[in-house]
């Protein structure tokens, strides 16, 4: 069937009108609500590193296109762009479909209306659309130009489409590079990442996490620092013990009770003490008792802990090990900690051991950096959050009648809490990144995941407040992750398809 001249010019206009209409609300409805349109773009998994200047070419070129569509004379030229980009915007559907790592969020505009699948159909009936135009409007230049030859025609068909696929496949390549080993302070927050929450109401807000094995949680209470709670890991069994100390008169101002089972330690940094014990008794024996003061510890196993502590020489905070035997040893490693502005408030952070790596790990609290430190506090190696500040942001005053330092301002805070397991580092991070929606950070708490094998971003994820209120501390149990806001208790369980659990190998 052949069409005459007139059906033709009636259905390559058609043809345009249909393109200026889809361009011209494509694009004004991106500018109009533009920031959440970069959102939008930094949460995607394709393009998300090049949010800032896809945001932008993206409404221009569909400006463009709809205007160079209303002349004849650049019709022809129009549909080629017209073509070239529905095929982006199909092979990125595809590519999200089929090879992203998480399918986002449906974005704003047309797509909220449309689902994934629906809307690669709908790109893909405009690019027959415009291949039929361009096909009509070939067929009607004279025989002696060179892309009125079938041949011709095939090849620049073929050309336009290779180059949008692959572009979009470039840019794909690219982004998942950056986000994981350059990232520029983008996160990255799969769908729904999490599953399974339970929380439970606590008689008060006196509890800490004290520690946990594969199947229980046990808070401390800092009301009543010898009682010991333990839930199961669905949160529904509950039993109460108490911690039998030998009676020394010491002045206790901040017990801390810290569970590595089978064994716990009951310390207080400030006093200096440590005892220790197994959890099947629950009684305690002195091991240490004013050799060092510090102000983190964390168990290794019933015969080591490593501490944070202040370096009687320079006055630094250092790192150190506790050997606990007939003799009770400590080395301290002043190398580790770097000194920026006082070598105190600079070097802040918390303090973890990872016994699936046997590794410990110190997160900096004001700068982008934590330390991968092997259990002896020898070597090491270090690794960076997404954010980028490198130096810490510290003023630091002097009172020389009480001979004493003090902040002489709030400093900005990078990394708040941390938890480690298996080939995971949580960082709840303080610093809102690129293209993220600013209400989120008034509603949860952001978690950035790292892998410490890998020295690589892998995402991140929230964990909404509860009345109001942010989480006041997070462990982590394989895929479960605990968390505790006043006093509420809560556990929920990462999907494996972002997360990978630890299994130990056999």
């Amino acid at each position: 069937m052949k069409f005459c001249p007139q059906h033709k010019y009636i259905f390559i206009e058609v043809i345009s009108f249909l393109y200026i209409l889809l361009f011209v609300y494509a694009a004004i409805s991106k500018l109009l609500d533009f920031e959440n349109f970069q959102v939008q773009l930094g949460q995607s998994p394709l393009v998300s590193s090049f949010a800032g200047i896809v945001s932008w070419v993206v409404p221009i070129i569909e400006l463009l296109i709809a205007g160079l569509l209303l002349f004849s004379s650049t019709r022809f030229l129009a549909l080629w762009a017209a073509f070239s980009l529905m095929t982006i915007f199909t092979a990125y559907i595809f590519i999200i479909l089929n090879y992203s790592p998480f399918v986002p969020c449906s974005c704003g505009g047309i797509l909220e209306k449309m689902g994934w699948q629906e809307h690669f159909i709908f790109n893909f009936v405009f690019m027959i659309l415009a291949a039929a135009g361009i096909l009509i409007l070939a067929g009607m230049v004279p025989k002696v130009h060179l892309i009125s030859k079938p041949a011709a025609l095939a090849s620049a068909f073929s050309v336009t489409t290779l180059f949008s696929i692959g572009l979009v496949a470039l840019l794909f390549i690219l982004s998942e590079d950056i986000i994981h080993h350059r990232n520029n302070f983008v996160r990255r927050f799969p769908k729904h990442p999490t599953t399974g929450k339970k929380t439970i109401l606590l008689p008060h807000a006196a509890y800490y996490i004290a520690g946990y094995d594969k199947g229980q949680i046990y808070l401390g209470n800092r009301a009543e620092p010898l009682a010991v709670t333990i839930f199961d890991t669905r949160l529904v069994e509950k039993k109460t013990t108490h911690i039998n100390l030998p009676k020394y008169n010491f002045p206790y101002t901040v017990p801390r009770l810290a569970i590595k089972t089978p064994y716990f330690y009951f310390s207080d940094g400030s006093v200096p003490c440590v005892l220790i014990g197994d959890t099947i008794n629950w009684k305690a024996e002195l091991m240490m008792y004013g050799k060092a003061y510090f102000s983190i510890l964390k168990p290794i196993d019933n015969k080591k802990a490593v501490i944070r502590a202040i370096d009687s020489k320079t006055k630094n905070n250092t790192l150190g090990l506790f050997t606990f035997n007939n003799n009770t040893a400590l080395k301290l490693n002043g190398g580790l900690l770097q000194k920026q502005v006082d070598g105190v408030f600079d070097t802040d952070g918390s303090l973890l051991y990872n016994s699936q790596l046997d590794k410990i790990i110190y997160t900096y609290a004001y700068r982008n950096e934590f330390l991968i430190i092997d259990s002896k506090i020898g070597s090491h190696t270090s690794g960076h959050t997404i954010d980028t500040t490198s130096q810490a942001q510290v003023s630091v005053a002097s009172i020389k009648s009480k001979n004493i330092k003090t902040l002489a301002r709030q400093p900005k805070l990078v990394n708040k809490l941390t938890a480690s397991f298996g080939n995971y580092l949580f960082v709840n991070a303080a610093l809102i990144g690129k293209y993220e929606p600013e209400i989120m950070w008034k509603q949860a708490s952001i978690i950035d995941v790292y892998n410490l094998k890998e020295n690589t971003y892998a995402f991140s994820f929230y964990v909404y407040n509860i009345e109001g209120r942010t989480m006041d501390e997070f462990v982590v149990l394989n895929d479960r992750i605990v968390s505790l806001n006043g006093r509420h208790l809560t556990i929920e369980k990462l999907k494996t398809n972002y997360y990978k659990p630890f299994y130990p190998s056999r």
